[in-house]
């Protein structure tokens, strides 16, 4: 019978056999037991050879790779120049955020240093650079002013920086402090990295999505830009801690304002009205300049001569950035007993900066044509924050300006970044005592310009509406949290909506009857298309979503709504009417010929004449999977169907739906319920219209 034929199929006069859809022959399968897997994944992930060996130490160790592969002659000058730049643009950077993350300047430039060096060797992305993100810098900051706190150490705005070493064990000031505190979280978060790496869990980028990482990054903007206020208007203020940090803030903020250093607002409004213009300048002119020119350290030095010849902290007050040594310190073990209290804000740091890196490294990866490894990527960002922390940094991450800028000055390979490192190197050893002069509000006017990518994304909050409101809605919640309510609060939440949000996909998936085209294998929507035409006593439902414990109920409402028939209800009215049925007919022996009237003639007489298919065909292609009670709703659709004579039959499932209807015991060769698989909704038409129509006491076929 030709599958274009849509008149119903016949039986055989000579066999009386049904139409036979087409089969496939399965390979016969063993299962494995769980012990044998356990067996094979182990002697295959555990196996030694000499080849395993070296591919496994050069995994490790991307640099030997490609250093080997260099093209010295077309890569040399790009790398020297995209490092030289990024260097330049670090300088004031690291030295900035440092202020961010509650520590003296130095050690933003350790940080940058051993980060840049460290990644170059074991990072598997050609173009990021890593090194201070504003997002992680503020949850540190965040973790060192509550156990300075702890400690009993006094405000930063105190005169009196006494050394305290009754409570902590440590006979040292709060300088000190504050960064053993950075150092332990550094480190803490560096070995909950290289732990997931070991177990292979780098797939868990995939859940952060961009709109929640966008979200969450433009919150944290919102609260590093309140706490970079209190540096504009020159008012030594303690960093509000705890839930609703911002809003404290400003109230605090607002409550201060007549205290105002005036030499510190007109030397913050000055160098935001020439950041603000250059930075728009490069980002305008960026495919025409061959770099992009570094206004930040001209701005830096500018004001540095400014604070030094003009006196500004002698005769203003100004708060200045203080002496800055040359060199680099003895390293130093991390404070072992901290780390039961700094442990879960160490683990939210360290998502934070692998979701970053990760989904940076692979968006470059994807714009240049080669591919990078999430777990690797793990290590290496977890051995940038581990080794480093015995040499006084705190955490790092890709940063998204600096590759940017990588990437348009011509970066190629990780070369680039150990060019940055000489740098900087450069400027640990002679440069940084000179900016001894220069003022907190000139970093924090720098780490307030960096912040306009992600403030910018509220102009694009019409447009990401109109694009996809279920990841809008998702970004505002995340961003409202992280900038309202807590930080790492923000990212849990964030994390929990988009969950939710891929569950409610499921509990509202579509569900409607198809219809084929004319002459043609190719069903779908009748309300999305003209000229459909439906089968005569059959009906195709198609559900979009797979079918588990979460939405069984909600399939099975869909199926009754969309066909037009719940069985439950029409047996329910069928035994109602059956009963008044019994209760009027006239008593046996009475001489009433309808006396006798049997009860399966009575069924007959009271079978629904609102059912317009004798066979229900459920195309399961959508359906991606299948769980206990997924099937057992199948099996309940199946059997109360049959009870009002209409047959279920399956089109269309996957290997794994067919497994998972096989071990749940959907089929069964001993009773009539056969298996049999109908690989196109055609076969399965052509099958039910060449089978009788059932009664409401047939059993189904299916």
């Amino acid at each position: 019978m030709s599958r274009n034929d849509l008149s119903p199929a016949v039986e055989d006069s000579a066999e009386g056999c049904p139409y036979v859809p087409f089969a496939l022959e399965e390979w016969e399968r063993e299962e494995e037991t769980w012990k044998n897997q356990a067996k094979r994944r182990v002697k295959k992930q555990f196996a030694c050879s000499a080849a395993r060996a070296k591919s496994l130490f050069l995994d490790s160790v991307p640099i030997l790779k490609w250093l080997p592969q260099y093209q010295l002659r077309d890569w040399i000058l790009g790398d020297m120049m995209s490092g030289l730049i990024v260097g330049v643009l670090l300088v004031p950077q690291s030295i900035a955020y440092s202020l961010l993350a509650g520590q003296d300047p130095i050690y933003g430039l350790y940080t940058s240093f051993f980060a840049g060096i460290i990644y170059a060797f074991l990072g598997t992305s050609r173009h990021i650079s890593v090194g201070l993100f504003g997002v992680l810098c503020l949850l540190v900051g965040q973790v060192v002013d509550r156990e300075l706190a702890v400690a009993g150490y006094p405000s930063e705005t105190s005169l009196n920086d006494t050394n305290v070493n009754s409570t902590v064990g440590f006979d040292c000031d709060r300088s000190c402090y504050s960064i053993i505190v950075a150092a332990t979280v550094t480190f803490t978060a560096g070995v909950f990295q290289v732990l997931m790496g070991l177990l292979q869990v780098g797939f868990i980028s995939v859940f952060l999505s961009d709109s929640l990482l966008s979200g969450f990054a433009t919150g944290a903007s919102l609260t590093i830009l309140t706490s970079q206020l209190k540096y504009f208007l020159g008012l030594k203020l303690p960093r509000a801690q705890g839930w609703g940090s911002l809003i404290k803030t400003w109230i605090s903020l607002l409550q201060n304002l007549g205290q105002t250093n005036y030499c510190d607002l007109i030397t913050s409004v000055f160098c935001l009205l020439v950041l603000v213009p250059s930075k728009e300048f490069n980002d305008r002119f960026k495919s025409k300049l061959k770099a992009p020119i570094p206004f930040e350290l001209f701005v830096v030095i500018i004001a540095t001569l400014a604070s030094h010849f003009g006196h500004f902290h002698e005769r203003f007050g100004s708060d200045i950035a203080g002496e800055i040594p040359t060199g680099f310190m003895p390293p130093q073990l991390p404070a072992w007993t901290l780390i039961p209290n700094i442990a879960m804000d160490a683990f939210s740091i360290a998502i934070v900066g692998f979701a970053i890196t990760v989904s940076l490294s692979e968006m470059f990866a994807k714009k240049h044509g080669y591919t990078v490894d999430a777990n690797q990527e793990m290590y290496a960002i977890g051995f940038c924050n581990i080794l480093p922390a015995f040499f006084r940094s705190f955490t790092t991450s890709a940063a998204l300006t600096k590759t940017l800028v990588k990437e348009s000055t011509g970066c190629h390979t990780q070369l680039s970044g150990l060019v940055t490192a000489l740098v900087l190197l450069l400027v640990l050893l002679l440069i940084a005592p000179v900016f001894y002069s220069l003022q907190k509000c000139v970093l924090a006017v720098i780490i307030v310009v960096n912040l306009r990518g992600a403030l910018k994304k509220f102009g694009d909050i019409p447009s990401m509406w109109r694009a996809n409101r279920v990841d809008t809605m998702i970004w505002l919640v995340t961003m409202a949290t992280s900038a309202l309510i807590n930080t790492e609060l923000g990212l849990l939440i964030g994390v929990l909506v988009s969950a939710f949000c891929v569950l409610d996909r499921t509990q509202r998936a579509s569900a409607y009857q198809l219809a084929r085209a004319e002459h043609k294998d190719l069903y779908s929507n009748p309300k999305h298309y003209k000229g459909l035409q439906t089968h005569p006593g059959v009906a195709i439902f198609r559900y979009e979503a797979p079918i588990y414990y979460a939405n069984q109920a909600l399939f099975k409402k869909a199926l009754y709504s969309a066909v037009g028939l719940d069985p439950l209800k029409e047996k329910a009215r069928l035994k109602k009417q059956r009963k008044l049925s019994k209760k009027q007919q006239p008593a046996k022996g009475s001489g009433d010929p309808e006396a006798h009237v049997t009860d399966a003639e009575s069924s007959r007489v009271f079978l629904p004449r609102s059912i317009s298919f004798h066979s229900l065909v459920i195309d399961c292609s959508p359906v991606l999977f299948l769980d206990t009670a997924g099937v057992g709703a199948l099996k309940e659709v199946r059997a109360d169907y049959k009870e009002v004579g209409v047959r279920v039959l399956l089109a269309q499932c996957s290997p794994s739906v067919i497994s998972s209807l096989e071990r749940c015991g959907f089929y069964d060769e001993k009773s009539e319920n056969k298996k049999i698989l109908f690989f196109t909704i055609c076969d399965a038409v052509q099958y039910a219209q060449s089978l009788p129509a059932q009664n409401g006491n047939c059993e189904s076929v299916c």
